[in-house]
C-alpha cells in the first residue's frame, strides 16, 4: 500500500516513517508555499534516510491566512495548525492509500483530533495514521537517539523544511524581523542527517 507522510526533515516525521516502513511504500511529502527553497532540506533528509520524496506546493493564501492568525494571536499555534490541516488535505488528495504525519502525544501544535482524522478518511477515502500519537517526548527522544543522526539547535539556525521556516520569512517580508521574535518563542528544532550505523 502507498502512504504519503507529511515530512519536515525533523526527528518526529522521520521516526514516523521508520515505524511505518515495514507496512507501507512510503513517500515523504513536504508541503511548501514557494516562498523559500527550505523544502530542499527535507529532500536531502529523505535521501539520507533512503525514502522517496515529493514536494507539494500549497496555495500562498494558506500562508497569508496563517500569518494573519499569528499576528492577531501574538503566538504561532493557530497559524501552524491552519497550515497543517491544509497540508493534510492536500496530501490526502494525491491518491495515496494512507496518509500520515509525525504528530505525537505531547505536541501542542499541530494536532489532529479524532473528528478531523475521521473526516479526512471519509472525504478522501484514505487511512489517516499518526504512528507516534502514543509516544511521549522522552520515548521519541530515546528511539531517535538509537536510530537517527540528528542535529538539534535554535529554530532560526537549524536547516529544516517545516511550515515555520516559510512563515518566518513571510512575517519578515510583510512586517519585519521584530515580528518574528514577537510571534515565535525561542525553541529548538531538529534536522535529520541520516540513519545511525
Amino acid at each position: 500500500m502507498e502512504l504519503g507522510l507529511l515530512y519536515s526533515g525533523g526527528k518526529d516525521s522521520t521516526l514516523a516513517a521508520l515505524v511505518l516502513d515495514r507496512f507501507y511504500d512510503i513517500t515523504l511529502v513536504t508541503a511548501h508555499f514557494g516562498i523559500t527553497d527550505e523544502f530542499e532540506h527535507a529532500r536531502e533528509a529523505a535521501a539520507a534516510t533512503d525514502f522517496e520524496f515529493r514536494a507539494l506546493e500549497l496555495d500562498r493564501g494558506v500562508a497569508d491566512d496563517a500569518v494573519e492568525l499569528m499576528l492577531d494571536d501574538g503566538y504561532p499555534r493557530n497559524g501552524i495548525q491552519h497550515v497543517h490541516e491544509q497540508a493534510l488535505e492536500a496530501v490526502a488528495g494525491l491518491g495515496f492509500d494512507a496518509i500520515a504525519d509525525g504528530t505525537r502525544r505531547d505536541d501542542r501544535v499541530p494536532t489532529v483530533s479524532r473528528a478531523q482524522a475521521q473526516s479526512l478518511e471519509d472525504r478522501h477515502d484514505v487511512d489517516y495514521i499518526s504512528p507516534l500519537v502514543g509516544f511521549g517526548r522522552g520515548a521519541v527522544d530515546r528511539l531517535v537517539d538509537a536510530e537517527l543522526d540528528v542535529e538539534v539547535g535554535p529554530s532560526e539556525e537549524i536547516p529544516r523544511a517545516d511550515y515555520e521556516a516559510e512563515l518566518r520569512a513571510l512575517l519578515a517580508e510583510e512586517r519585519d524581523e521584530d515580528a518574528i521574535r514577537e510571534v515565535f518563542p525561542d525553541h529548538d528544532q531538529t534536522y535529520v542527517h541520516g540513519l545511525r550505523d
